[in-house]
């Protein structure tokens, strides 16, 4: 049809894309000598009914959205049945293909650009439609790094039964809300699941599942939790993370109720990830001056402590128990897997420095972000030392220092994960009750490390159940920040059962 001018008035130029219902067109407007896009649809699907209704219907709806991240419908019509949409030119990319060029976005992008599509949705959600097919193949990325939300053709107003049989799936199923996979109904929440997915994907640079077949991805989305993105990406703060799981709950009354909810968590990801990278970038610029000054968690024009921002991030994700049910493995999403194949988590109430054989503490005032469940941006120091062994600083036949964790209550987990500077020796003890102050008094080693990795797994065998678990240091690695001395960085401790 390259060279065909519909309704006497665009000239179809070049072809831009193609899908199963429709072709677009870069086209011509020859009336106000302009370029547009025109989505002309297939001349086989124009000659069924339903088909050709649902184009119809994409055309009135969207024509009723007006909004900077959706792509504006111009105008519709038909020639010589050849029905047609003509929609505003987007100059740029789809988000598919920048995240096939680069990679993985960085992460203000990643949220900036999810921001945006969750934008584009309040305005098609407050008119009760649900989009269906939320993928990164839908948003347009424009000159200025602005993204647009598109293709709304197999949308549903939720006061229609809509021209969708029932038990009938539509949508990508790379990117498909488990209700939506099995044929169940839908609503604005199918929607947060599949941009949920799409933020996984920006933020690790793949779809989080794979399989022989589409209808294998599916029933991963039904039955699988998604893997971790922190573990995947683990520069990544705890309030990203929780956007990510939170949004992708397999169960959608544990998911963002409405888009709303989920902007104000991007939004504080967003001023976090800032707030770590010391200044914000492209469109994370833009996007973060946007967001009214009543609703900024942090501010972007001074540099805060990192126990302010762990602290402010607690408000700004919804509560002090957000971080301690992310520690715990029952965030209020419950769908991102951010435990996978680690077993249940074992609820912590506090982490306590331990130095009997010193001074008697080890940095006492930052000993919480040991638990804080932000293992990149936080984390508990030692005391600097002069001998990796505490030769000549610590006292008795077993010298080190330590820390111990206190589960809420008694419990018989089989691993721990501790993760912080790598090099460091040490043994692993528990008590019923206490805690004890002398590490003679507690029972065990119940394990060893040696040479711990950046993220240590540790194998638990305890003959009786126990509150506390102490991780005692008996060779510190050397300092990060201070050449010839040696220290213990630890950013995350958790329990397993």
């Amino acid at each position: 049809m390259i060279g065909t001018v519909l309704s006497g008035r665009y000239k179809l130029e070049a072809k831009l894309g193609s899908g199963g219902m429709s072709t677009v067109y870069l086209a011509k407007d020859t009336t106000l000598d302009r370029p547009v896009a025109v989505k002309v649809m297939h001349r086989e699907m124009s000659e069924q009914p339903d088909q050709l209704e649902r184009f119809r219907q994409e055309a009135r709806a969207v024509a009723k959205l007006s909004h900077p991240n959706v792509v504006a419908v111009i105008d519709a019509g038909e020639d010589h049945g050849h029905p047609y949409i003509v929609f505003e030119y987007v100059e740029g990319e789809t988000l598919k293909q920048l995240i096939g060029r680069v990679g993985a976005l960085d992460p203000q992008e990643a949220i900036a650009y999810a921001i945006e599509v969750a934008r584009g949705l309040t305005v098609a959600h407050g008119r009760n439609m649900v989009h269906r097919d939320i993928k990164p193949q839908n948003v347009l990325i424009d000159s200025e790094g602005r993204a647009k939300l598109t293709d709304f053709g197999i949308s549903r107003q939720l006061e229609q039964d809509g021209m969708t049989a029932t038990g009938r799936v539509l949508g990508t199923t790379d990117y498909v809300a488990p209700e939506q996979a099995m044929g169940h109904a839908v609503d604005p929440r199918s929607d947060l699941y599949s941009l949920g997915v799409v933020l996984y994907e920006m933020l690790v640079g793949q779809v989080p599942f794979h399989a022989d077949s589409q209808v294998g991805v599916a029933m991963k989305h039904v039955n699988e939790e998604l893997p971790d993105v922190q573990q995947r990406r683990p520069e990544l703060s705890a309030a990203t993370a929780l956007v990510v799981e939170r949004a992708t709950a397999k169960d959608p009354s544990r998911r963002y109720q409405e888009v709303g909810e989920m902007i104000d968590d991007l939004s504080t990801a967003l001023e976090v990830e800032a707030a770590r990278a010391g200044s914000t970038t492209g469109e994370a610029t833009s996007v973060l001056d946007a967001v009214p000054p009543a609703k900024r968690k942090l501010s972007t024009r001074a540099r805060l402590s990192w126990a302010a921002i762990a602290l402010l991030v607690l408000v700004g994700a919804g509560a002090l128990a957000a971080v301690q049910l992310i520690s715990s493995g029952d965030s209020p999403g419950g769908g991102g897997g951010a435990l996978q194949g680690k077993g249940s988590a074992v609820p912590l109430e506090s982490a306590t420095d331990f130095d009997p054989a010193g001074d008697g503490e080890e940095d006492p005032e930052a000993i919480g972000f040991s638990v804080d469940g932000n293992p990149t941006g936080t984390a508990w120091t030692s005391e600097h030392y002069d001998d990796e062994q505490f030769a000549g600083t610590k006292s008795g036949a077993n010298p080190g220092v330590g820390l111990y964790v206190t589960a809420e209550s008694l419990a018989n987990p089989t691993r721990m994960v501790v993760q912080g500077a790598p090099g460091w020796d040490g043994e692993i003890y528990v008590a019923e009750a206490g805690p004890p102050p002398e590490l003679e008094e507690w029972d065990g080693p119940v394990a060893t490390v040696v040479d711990a990795a950046g993220s240590e797994e540790i194998p638990l065998s305890l003959s009786a159940p126990a509150r506390y678990f102490l991780i005692w240091f008996t060779r510190a690695a050397p300092s990060l920040d201070q050449e010839g001395r040696y220290q213990l960085e630890i950013s995350d401790v958790k329990l397993f059962e």
